[in-house]
C-alpha cells in the first residue's frame, strides 16, 4: 500500500505506528527501524580505572573538548568554584557593621544643635568605605536636641511622653544626616520605628538589608520605638537584626577609661575590655541592656572619638582603634579549648 494512498479506518488498526503517521502526514519521510543492538556485557562495561584514565586525560588537555575544536560554553567547575572562593573572601576585617553616632557628637562645639561640619565629616568617611564594598548602617541618637531622661518630671512630663520626644529628635537628625550623605552622592534611607511615611519609611528588616546589599547607606531614627529604652539598646538590636558583624559607638571620647579622665587626672584609656568587666565595674560606656544584648549575641563594640579625623574610616575598615569590647584573648582560648574538647570527645 503506498503511503499517501486513502486509508480506511479499519486498515488502520492492522498497519505499525509508524504507517500510520506517514499516512497522515505524507510529506514527513519514512522513519527507519533501527537494528536490534546485542545485549551489553559485563566484561564490556567501563571500569573505574577507565573513568579516571579518562578524567585525568581531560584535565590535561585544558579548555580542550570532546567536540573536536569547538570552544566550550562554561569554564571547568574547579575554576568556577576557584573564582566563586576568590569573590567571597573578604578584603577588611567587617562586610556589614553598624555605627553608632550619638547626639552629643553631632552637636560638635555646641554652638548649634547640629553642627553641619561634623555631619560633612562622618559623611565623607562613610562615603570612602562605602565605595570598597562595606556595608554601613547608622543609629542617631538625640541628646543634642532633647534628652527624655533628663526631661522626665518636668512641668508634668512623664518619663514615657518625654522619650517619644526624644525619638523625635532622633529623627531630625537622622533626616539632616540623609541630607549631607546624598549632597556628596552617596544613597540613603531613613527608617523610623514608628511611622511618618511622609518623610521617612517604616522599620521593615529585610527591606533595610536589601538597601545595605545594593550599597545604600541605612540609618535607623527613633530608637527602638518604645520608651525607657535608649539608643545604645537600639543600636545593639538593629544590629542583631540585621546580621551586622560590629557594633561602631562613635563618641566625644577616645575609649574606655579605667575611671573617669575629668575625676582622675591619671585615668588611663583600656585597649580591650570584655562584657563582663563592663557589667561588674559598671563602666559607663553603653547602658547594660545593651551591654546584654550584645553579650548574648556575641557582638563586639568599638568605642572610639569621632572628632578625631579618620577615626570612623578606621573603625569600618577593622583597624585598631579606641577601645574593643568583646571577649578577650583569655576567654577565647577557653572558648577554643572547650571546642576542642567537645571534638575529641565527638570523635
Amino acid at each position: 500500500m503506498a503511503a499517501g494512498a486513502a486509508v480506511s479506518p479499519f486498515s488502520l488498526l492492522r498497519l505499525p505506528s509508524y504507517t500510520y503517521l506517514t499516512s497522515l502526514h505524507p510529506s514527513s519521510a519514512r522513519p527507519q527501524r533501527r537494528a536490534p543492538q546485542p545485549p551489553l556485557s559485563l566484561a564490556a562495561t567501563p571500569s573505574r580505572a577507565s573513568f579516571a584514565a579518562a578524567a585525568a586525560a581531560a584535565s590535561d588537555n585544558g579548555s580542550s573538548s570532546s567536540y573536536g575544536n569547538q570552544t566550550p560554553l562554561m569554564p571547568p567547575f574547579s575554576r568556577l568554584m576557584l573564582d566563586e572562593g576568590s569573590r567571597s573572601k573578604k578584603p577588611y576585617k567587617w562586610q556589614r557593621v553598624l555605627l553608632k553616632v550619638s547626639g552629643e557628637a553631632l552637636a560638635g562645639d555646641h554652638t548649634e544643635n547640629i553642627d553641619p561640619k561634623v555631619t560633612m565629616a562622618i559623611a565623607r568617611e562613610v562615603a570612602s568605605v562605602t565605595k570598597l564594598g562595606v556595608e554601613v548602617a547608622i543609629v542617631v541618637g538625640g541628646g543634642n536636641i532633647f534628652r527624655g531622661a533628663s526631661w522626665a518630671g518636668c512641668s508634668g512630663l512623664d518619663r514615657s511622653s518625654a522619650d517619644y520626644i526624644g525619638m523625635m529628635a532622633t529623627v531630625m537628625n537622622a533626616i539632616f544626616l540623609q541630607a549631607t550623605m546624598e549632597s556628596i552622592g552617596i544613597p540613603t534611607r531613613v527608617q523610623t520605628a514608628f511611622r511618618i511615611s511622609e518623610v521617612a519609611e517604616p522599620y521593615i528588616r529585610r527591606r533595610a538589608i536589601r538597601h545595605l546589599e545594593k550599597g545604600r547607606v541605612v540609618i535607623f531614627a527613633a530608637g527602638t520605638g518604645n520608651p525607657f529604652f535608649t539608643t545604645d539598646t537600639a543600636a545593639a538590636l538593629r544590629c542583631a537584626e540585621i546580621n551586622a558583624e560590629v557594633v561602631l559607638k562613635a563618641t566625644n571620647v577616645d575609649g574606655v577609661y579605667d575611671a573617669d579622665p575629668k575625676r582622675e587626672p591619671n585615668a588611663r584609656i583600656l585597649e580591650t575590655v570584655s562584657y563582663n568587666e563592663v557589667i561588674s565595674r559598671d563602666l559607663s560606656v553603653m547602658d547594660m541592656t545593651a551591654v546584654t544584648l550584645c553579650q548574648e549575641n556575641n557582638i563586639p563594640v568599638v568605642v572610639f572619638n569621632l572628632q578625631n579625623t579618620g577615626n570612623i574610616a578606621k573603625a569600618i575598615v577593622g583597624e585598631k582603634v579606641g577601645t574593643f569590647i568583646g571577649c578577650t584573648r583569655n576567654q577565647d582560648q577557653s572558648t577554643e579549648g572547650a571546642l576542642d574538647q567537645e571534638k575529641r570527645l565527638v570523635k
